[in-house]
């Protein structure tokens, strides 16, 4: 093939190309058009349909105008027939006897009201307490009395007992309550302090050891809280021995009344 003739083919492509093209848009357009007739068409008859579901709803109803609405949208029914349908639904149900609602009986406003159940305040049970060591007492109380005292060798008031006890000897709780203060006493040396309920608390004396509770600690009863030992001035000649006091309501007792 010649350069002339090449070119002549190509040529005729091109233009082949160009009609191919303008009659494609053509194509295009005139479909967008019917197109666009078609839905004209649509809107109008849908517009007609509304304005004819609008002179229903002056006749019919507001309870029925979702019944049309819904019933006009079916494919297999027109317009008239729908409207033929809700007047005869609306001519059977006016003619439906009318039931008269019954009237709620009236409501004793004392059956309504409810009793809430009394609330039973629980006491809790007394307190008691146990001796704070094993052993036998040396030295009684004798708050009103006076008894003698080797070490300060003269006859005074003993606020609380003696029991006799081996040194190291464990120390229990009384009772439960909370640890009121551990210190050193100058007459009666290591001394624990617990605070219980109704008024009771309870003194420990003469210990060696203390380390085992905290002062605000709470505690229950037969917990350890010290050791046995021989810091008591007061006592000091006598033999080994835990020095216990108890107080109810700010007053001495006699601790051994209240062992249980």
């Amino acid at each position: 093939m010649s350069r002339r003739d090449y070119f002549k083919e190509e040529d005729k492509l091109r233009k082949i190309s160009i009609v191919f093209g303008i009659t494609l848009v053509l194509t295009i357009v005139v479909f967008t058009l019917v197109f666009n007739l078609y839905n004209k068409k649509l809107e109008e008859n849908a517009r007609q349909s509304i304005l004819e579901l609008g002179s229903i709803n002056a006749v019919v109803p507001n309870s029925y105008t979702n019944s049309v609405t819904s019933a006009s949208t079916t494919e297999d029914k027109g317009v008239n027939e729908v409207k033929n349908e809700i007047a005869s639904t609306e001519i059977k149900k006016q003619e439906l006897p009318k039931h008269k609602v019954a009237e709620e009986p009236e409501r004793n406003e004392e059956e309504n009201v409810i009793e809430e159940p009394k609330s039973e305040t629980v006491e809790p049970e007394p307190i008691t307490f146990s001796a704070p060591i094993n052993g036998e007492i040396i030295k009684d109380f004798a708050n009103e009395t006076l008894v003698y005292s080797e070490t300060l060798e003269e006859w005074t008031v003993h606020n609380g007992i003696d029991i006799k006890a081996p040194k190291t000897t464990v120390v229990m709780a009384s009772a439960e309550g909370m640890v009121e203060s551990i210190k050193n006493d100058p007459r009666y040396g290591l001394t624990v302090t617990i605070t219980h309920r109704d008024g009771f608390k309870t003194i420990y004396s003469n210990l060696l050891t203390a380390e085992f509770v905290s002062e605000g600690q709470e505690v229950e009863k037969g917990r350890t809280i010290g050791t046995v030992g021989e810091s008591a001035s007061f006592e000091a000649v006598e033999e080994a021995h835990l020095h216990f006091e108890m107080m109810k309501d700010g007053k001495y007792v006699n601790p051994t009344l209240y062992f249980n």
